[in-house]
């Protein structure tokens, strides 16, 4: 009976799970803002590996977003980090402006595009709720619960046969064609959260296929994924708002700008990849990288 009276609970909870497992997956998949974002990383770490073999990198696993604020400037607060988050704001503050508009200053003007580059640049972890949700479920737990579900109706059917065996009155028939009715109903939506779940888990793997290629298989949590994206979106959040600190306190006519350290003495930000074709990993300096003259190519758009 506890089964019965806790089965619609434990289904809605469960379709609720499979479908914000499909969302997460969706919002990583399309969110211009972290293709931007995972773009401006890529972009910064050839032009900081320039000379090198490993210059040229075509992905990496996201994992290295959690080693961005590890590389540090001269200053040793100053992150590469900070330096990527200037830069999409920079992009995505002209963008914004010159669809607006609206003729100021040069000084209120660059202000301005700031201001908006940031408020863009900060809304995505707004964007990925349904990333950080998964981020806090376990793909074991919630096959328990289905296999739960399935084996409870086994259980009640073993009764029903049972009861079946004794019936001999009215009220015993009654309720096996109670029992049989809630079965067949029970029996249909476990066949349908069986089926979502399968869809749910395999969008997470194709979606850990799309950023991580081969290595998919290495992944000891198959929604580590959406854990290493919930915790870069914490640490993104801190820093766009020290960025925007830094940006108001910063004469607007001379910005301060975070150049991209070039030094091919320095060990390389991309490492060989287990797959050259897909995997590029991120690795520390060892020691504190210095400031060069980086180039100025500003990020492009996903």
């Amino acid at each position: 009976m506890l089964y019965m009276a806790n089965f619609e609970s434990e289904v809605e909870y469960l379709k609720k799970s499979f479908q914000t497992l499909e969302n997460a997956c969706e919002e990583l998949r399309t969110s211009r803002m972290f293709l931007k974002l995972l773009e401006a990383v890529l972009k910064t770490g050839n032009r900081m590996n320039v000379g090198t073999n490993r210059g040229d990198a075509h992905a990496f696993k996201l994992d290295t977003l959690l080693k961005l604020v590890d590389v540090k400037g001269a200053d040793g607060k100053t992150t590469l980090l900070h330096f990527v988050v200037q830069e999409i704001i920079r992009t995505e503050g002209a963008r914004l402006s010159d669809a607006d508009q609206t003729q100021s200053s040069t000084v209120n003007e660059d202000a301005r595009c700031r201001k908006l580059g940031l408020q863009v640049v900060s809304s995505l972890s707004s964007e990925l709720t349904n990333v950080k949700k998964a981020a806090a479920m376990d793909s074991e737990v919630l096959n328990s619960d289905v296999l739960k579900l399935s084996r409870g109706i086994e259980n009640i059917s073993d009764v029903l046969r049972l009861n079946e065996k004794m019936a001999s009155d009215e009220s015993l028939e009654k309720f096996s064609e109670s029992m049989n009715k809630f079965m067949k109903m029970a029996e249909e939506e476990i066949i349908r959260i069986q089926a979502h779940e399968s869809v749910a888990l395999s969008l997470v793997k194709e979606i850990t296929e799309y950023f991580h290629g081969n290595s998919t298989k290495e992944e000891a949590h198959p929604f580590r994924i959406f854990m290493v994206v919930r915790d870069f979106l914490t640490v993104l959040e801190r820093v766009c708002k020290e960025v925007g600190m830094i940006n108001e306190r910063t004469v607007v006519s001379s910005a301060h700008k975070f150049p991209v350290p070039v030094n091919p003495m320095m060990q390389p930000v991309f490492p060989v990849p287990v797959n050259p074709m897909m995997s590029h990993s991120f690795a520390g300096f060892q020691g504190r990288p210095r400031y060069g003259s980086g180039s100025d190519d500003e990020t492009a758009s996903p």
